[in-house]
């Protein structure tokens, strides 16, 4: 059985997807990336190596903020951004989508797709208010199981306004309103309420928000949060099954896209779950620009180098590790 494999690896989880010969997803993994990218690219293969058994990967995307990164580990045959990722995976769901929305683990977007092209999009990465690490942060305090959150939202009956324009106020008269006595379920609902009004004034302020909706990423699993874009758009929003690995499902899809038409790939295998990578960094001090050049190292070989706006570094063919990160 062929398969073909997307990886999403991000600030807080990497995600990894395999899909078949017509897009359906054969299994997928999602772990925490714990500010250690590499590392957890090959905690995720060798899991997903595990699930898949003796299927033959032919061909690989990547995704994500670590992308360029994870694409040089793997051999991958397509990197792609985010928004790419997400709208190939949006569309493969529902095929006249129009409007997708995205929220992670420190980050959300918008996506605005007409007859399955891009035409929009725009990225909040400044305000972690709505985004997954600062619910968990909630659902912590709160001492509520994140999974519960959703569910004890859809209990209130009035809903309390929290006020939402940033997670630190958003925190502040959550507790306020904990210490009037207002009703923990009413407290919750009003903070989804206040994080979906946050969304749309900033990531979706000035975009055309048409039907067909699809909510993506972590945060889809929060059934306060989609009843909260439902109440503030007067419009179905639809949750895909794969939710939250839908960037790793688009780049796979794109990978098998690039495979074909080249007719080969570039993965090295699952055994790149046992090499030896690190990145390290160095300033290069032959001009005024001082750019600080990474080096990504396996073994005792340099694979690339990145950072120089000159190309001296990224364009050498030496694979002699620099002194200052030799050690």
């Amino acid at each position: 059985m062929k398969g073909y494999m997307g990886i999403d690896v991000g600030s807080v989880s990497t995600n990894i997807a395999v899909i078949d010969e017509n897009n359906r997803v054969v299994d997928s993994v999602y772990i925490r990336t714990q500010g250690q990218p590499i590392k957890a690219v090959q905690n995720a293969l060798r899991e997903i190596k595990n699930k898949i058994g003796d299927m033959v990967i032919k061909g690989v995307g990547t995704t994500g903020s670590a992308r360029q990164l994870t694409g040089l580990m793997v051999g991958a045959d397509i990197v792609k951004n985010e928004i790419t990722a997400h709208a190939v995976a949006a569309s493969n769901v529902i095929k006249d989508v129009r409007t997708v929305i995205e929220i992670g683990g420190q980050d959300s977007k918008i996506i605005i797709l007409r007859d399955g092209v891009v035409v929009d999009f725009a990225m909040n990465t400044v305000c972690a208010a709505g985004t997954g690490s600062f619910l968990d942060q909630q659902a912590y305090r709160l001492n509520i199981p994140i999974e519960q959150f959703g569910d004890i939202a859809l209990q209130s009956k009035s809903p309390v306004r929290i006020a939402g324009r940033c997670g630190v106020f958003a925190e502040s008269d959550m507790i306020h309103k904990q210490q009037m006595g207002y009703a923990l379920p009413d407290i919750i609902s009003g903070l989804c309420d206040a994080l979906v009004r946050n969304y749309l004034n900033n990531v979706g302020k000035g975009k055309e928000i048409k039907e067909p909706i699809v909510f993506q990423g972590g945060v889809a699993a929060n059934k306060g949060i989609k009843a909260a874009f439902e109440k503030a758009l007067g419009m179905k929003v639809y949750v895909p099954e794969h939710y939250g690995v839908m960037g790793a499902i688009g780049s796979a899809i794109l990978a098998k896209e690039a495979v074909k038409e080249k007719g080969y790939t570039f993965f090295k295998g699952f055994e790149v779950s046992d090499f030896k990578y690190r990145a390290v960094g160095f300033e290069c001090t032959a001009c005024p620009n001082r750019c600080e050049v990474v080096e990504f190292i396996q073994g005792d070989e340099v694979i690339s180098r990145w950072g120089d706006k000159c190309g001296r570094w990224s364009n050498s063919t030496s694979k002699k590790v620099h002194a200052n990160t030799a050690s």
